[in-house]
C-alpha cells in the first residue's frame, strides 16, 4: 500500500491535456481522479511546471517526442515539475511525503508535469534546496541538465577555456552561462542589447548583440561554442572555433547538417538529447544553495492559461524560464 500525506481528502485534480496535435488551442484543462504510485514512484503535489520549447513543438506534433506519444493522446504534456511528495508506493525509500522535490520526469513518453498532482519515478526526483521557492524550482531540471550535459558531458568544458554561449539570456542559456562561469571559463554569450545588464549580473565576460555584430569576425580560436540556436548560426560557429575545438548544437532539426559540415571543415560538432540525471540535479541544487547559481523565472502562469503560456514560449526571446504556477 503506498503511504500518504493528508491530502485534505482530495480524489480529483486538474490538468492539462491535448487529444489531438494542433495549435494552442488543443490545450485544454480537465478534471481527472488522482493517480496512485506503483511501485518505485511517487505522487507529487506539483507547485511549478516548466515550459520548455520541446512543449510546443510536441504539441504541433513534432520532433521525436511528438513520435513517442501520437498513439497516446489524450496526453498531458511537461516534463520538469517541482513540489511536494504527499504519497509513496512500495519499494521507495528514498523519498517520504512532506520531501520538497524536483525533477525531470516521464521522458519523453509519459510527460504528466501540467497538472496540480503528478506522478513520478522517485530516481528522477531530487531535493530542492530551501532557498528555493517550489514553483521556480520548476523551471529548473530540463533547461539545466540540457546546459550541464552539453558544456560538461559532451564538450568537457575546463577552467581556463574560451566559450561562445548563444542564446545566453534564455531558458538553457542563462543556466549555461553561469555553470561555465562557475567551472573557470571565459564566457562569451549572444543575446538582444535588453539583456545585456542581465547576463552581466550573472557573470558574462562578453556580450555580443547578435543583430548588429557578426560572431565570425569577433570570435576566433573558441574552445567551446553551445549552439541553442541551430541553422545557419550553428554552421557559421563552427568559423569560431579553434583547431582542437569543439560546438554542440541542441536543436535537433539541424544537428545532422551542422555536423556535416564541421567533418567537412576537419572539425568536431556534436547533437545531444538531455536525459533525466538526479545526480547532476543534485549537484546544481548544490550550487544554488550556496548562491553560485540562480534561476530566473520570466513569468508565472496560472494552469488555466496554459494557451497564453505557450503563445509567449512559440514566440522565443524569453529571459529565463517560463513557469505554470499549478497550486
Amino acid at each position: 500500500m503506498p503511504t500518504t500525506a493528508d491530502q485534505n481528502a482530495e480524489t480529483s485534480m486538474r490538468h492539462v491535456i491535448y487529444d489531438r496535435f494542433g495549435e494552442r488551442d488543443v490545450l485544454q484543462v480537465v478534471r481527472s481522479d488522482l493517480p496512485t504510485p506503483a511501485e518505485g514512484q511517487v505522487l507529487v503535489r506539483v507547485h511549478g511546471a516548466g515550459l520548455n520549447p520541446i512543449d510546443w513543438k510536441t504539441r504541433k506534433g513534432l520532433g521525436f517526442a511528438a513520435r513517442q506519444i501520437e498513439n497516446s493522446l489524450p496526453w498531458t504534456p511537461g516534463y520538469d515539475l517541482a513540489g511536494e511528495v504527499v504519497a509513496v508506493g512500495e519499494e521507495v525509500t528514498t523519498l517520504a511525503p512532506g520531501d520538497r522535490v524536483m525533477g525531470m520526469v516521464g521522458f519523453p513518453a509519459m510527460g504528466g508535469g501540467y497538472s496540480e498532482y503528478a506522478l513520478a519515478e522517485a530516481d528522477e526526483l531530487a531535493i530542492v534546496p530551501e532557498e528555493l521557492d517550489l514553483v521556480t524550482a520548476g523551471g529548473l531540471p530540463l533547461a539545466a541538465l540540457t546546459a550541464w550535459q552539453a558544456l560538461f558531458e559532451v564538450a568537457k568544458l575546463e577552467a581556463g577555456q574560451k566559450i561562445l554561449i548563444h542564446a545566453g539570456a534564455g531558458g538553457v542559456g542563462h543556466f549555461a552561462v553561469q555553470f561555465a562561469r562557475e567551472r573557470g571559463a571565459h564566457v562569451i554569450a549572444t543575446a538582444s542589447a535588453g539583456n545585456r545588464d542581465f547576463l552581466a549580473e550573472l557573470g558574462v565576460h562578453e556580450v555580443i548583440d547578435y543583430r548588429i555584430t557578426d560572431i565570425v569576425e569577433e570570435c576566433y580560436g573558441l574552445d567551446v561554442v553551445l549552439d541553442l540556436i541551430g541553422g545557419d548560426t550553428g554552421k557559421r560557429s563552427l568559423h569560431t572555433l579553434g583547431e582542437q575545438g569543439v560546438l554542440v548544437t541542441i536543436p535537433t532539426v539541424t544537428a545532422d547538417e551542422i555536423i556535416s559540415e564541421a567533418e567537412a571543415m576537419g572539425l568536431r560538432a556534436h547533437g545531444m538529447t538531455v536525459r533525466p540525471d538526479v545526480f547532476h540535479l543534485d549537484e546544481i541544487a548544490e550550487l544554488i544553495e550556496d548562491g553560485d547559481v540562480r534561476v530566473h523565472i520570466e513569468k508565472a502562469f496560472p494552469l488555466e492559461d496554459v494557451a497564453q503560456a505557450h503563445e509567449m514560449l512559440e514566440g522565443g526571446h524569453v529571459r529565463g524560464k517560463l513557469v505554470l504556477d499549478c497550486r
